[in-house]
C-alpha cells in the first residue's frame, strides 16, 4: 500500500500522483471518467485535480463540466469523504478573476456542481494582479471559516505576489497557501525553478505541477515522423523541434530501459523526486492509460539517474 504524503503544512495527506480531471468532459466522457476515477481510487489513488473553467474551451461547454462528472461519481460512489478535491477559481467565463465577491461566488458554484459542501484544496487558478494580495487572501480565509474550504493554494502566481500573500497571512492570521500548483517538467523547468520553488520551500508550501508529462511528450509517444491522433499533440510535438526535448527522451529511454518501466513513469518519477514536489498531476482518458501514472508510487530513480535527466534537461 503506497504511503500518502502531508500536503505542505494543512491537515491533508494525499496520493503521490494527482489525477487531472481537465480531461473529464472533453476528451472522457461520463462513462469514461466514472472508469478512471474507479480504477485511480481502486489503486489507493485519493487526490482528484479539477478547475471550474474545465472545460469551458469546447464549443457548446458552458465550464464546471469536469466538476459536474466529479460530482456525480462521489454520489455515486458515496466516498466523499476518501477523496481530497482540489479545484480552483478565477478562470470560469462567469467568475473571471480573483475579486472577492467573484471568488465568493465562483465557490458556492464549484460546492453546487461538485454536489458537496466542502472543497478540500481551493486554489488560485490564474493570478489577478489587478487584486490587492490582501483583498484575495481575506476572501479565501473567509471561505475556510466558513468550512466551505479546508485549505487554501495558488497556481500561476509570481514570486513576488507569492511571498507578499504569505507575509499577509502571516501578519494577520489568516489561512495560509499550503500549496503550489506550477508549470513544471522535464522539458519545462524555467518557471518554477528558481525563486518560485525557492520561496515555496522556505515557506514549507506542497509542489503539485500541473502538465507534468508536457501534455504527453515525456510518454515517448511523440517521435520524429511519427503522427498522434491527440487533442494536445500540436503542444507535446513542439518540444521534438528543441535540441533539450530530444535529449530528453534519449535519456528517458535509457532510465526506462533499465528499470523496464514506462517513459511516463520515469518522467513522474524525476519530479516527484525534486525539492518541495509532493504529487505531480497527470490525467488520463482512459484506464489502460492509468498503470503508468501510478507507478510512480513505487519507482525510485537512483542518485545518477536523476542527474542524468537533469543533465539532459538542463
Amino acid at each position: 500500500m503506497t504511503s500518502l504524503r502531508p500536503l505542505g503544512s494543512s491537515d491533508l495527506s494525499v496520493f503521490p500522483l494527482a489525477l487531472g480531471g481537465n480531461v473529464f468532459g472533453w476528451t472522457a466522457d461520463e462513462a469514461a471518467s466514472f472508469a478512471v476515477l474507479d480504477a485511480y481510487t481502486a489503486a489507493g489513488g485519493n487526490f482528484v485535480d479539477t478547475a471550474d473553467t474545465y472545460s469551458s474551451w469546447i464549443p457548446g461547454n458552458q465550464g464546471g463540466e469536469s466538476e459536474e462528472i466529479i460530482g456525480k461519481w462521489l454520489a455515486a460512489r458515496g466516498n466523499r469523504a476518501d477523496v481530497v478535491v482540489a479545484t480552483k477559481v478565477g478562470a470560469h467565463p462567469e467568475f473571471k478573476g480573483l475579486a472577492a465577491p467573484t471568488i465568493k461566488a465562483a465557490a458556492e458554484a464549484s460546492l453546487r456542481r461538485l454536489g458537496t459542501d466542502y472543497i478540500d484544496l481551493y486554489y488560485t487558478h490564474f493570478d489577478d494582479e489587478s487584486v490587492p494580495v490582501e483583498e484575495i487572501v481575506t476572501a479565501l480565509d473567509q471561505l475556510v471559516r466558513e468550512g466551505k474550504v479546508r485549505a487554501v493554494a495558488a497556481s500561476n502566481i509570481s514570486p513576488e505576489r507569492l511571498a507578499d500573500s504569505l507575509d499577509f497571512s502571516d501578519r494577520e492570521g489568516l489561512a495560509k497557501y499550503v500549496a503550489l500548483q506550477p508549470h513544471y517538467n522535464l522539458v519545462s523547468r524555467d518557471t518554477y525553478e528558481g525563486a518560485l520553488q525557492d520561496t515555496a520551500g522556505r515557506s514549507g508550501l506542497a509542489a503539485v505541477p500541473y502538465f507534468a508529462l508536457a501534455s504527453g511528450f515525456l510518454t515517448g509517444k511523440y517521435r520524429p515522423g511519427q503522427d498522434v491522433e491527440s487533442a494536445r499533440a500540436g503542444s507535446a510535438a513542439k518540444h521534438l523541434e528543441t535540441d533539450r526535448g530530444t535529449k530528453v527522451l534519449a535519456a528517458l529511454d535509457r532510465v526506462a530501459q533499465a528499470h523496464d518501466a514506462e517513459l511516463a513513469s520515469v518522467a513522474l518519477a524525476w519530479l516527484a523526486a525534486q525539492p518541495t514536489v509532493v504529487a505531480p498531476i497527470a490525467s488520463a482518458r482512459t484506464v489502460e492509460q492509468l498503470p503508468a501514472l501510478l507507478a510512480v508510487a513505487d519507482l525510485e530513480l537512483t542518485d545518477a539517474e536523476l542527474s542524468e535527466l537533469k543533465t539532459a534537461s538542463a
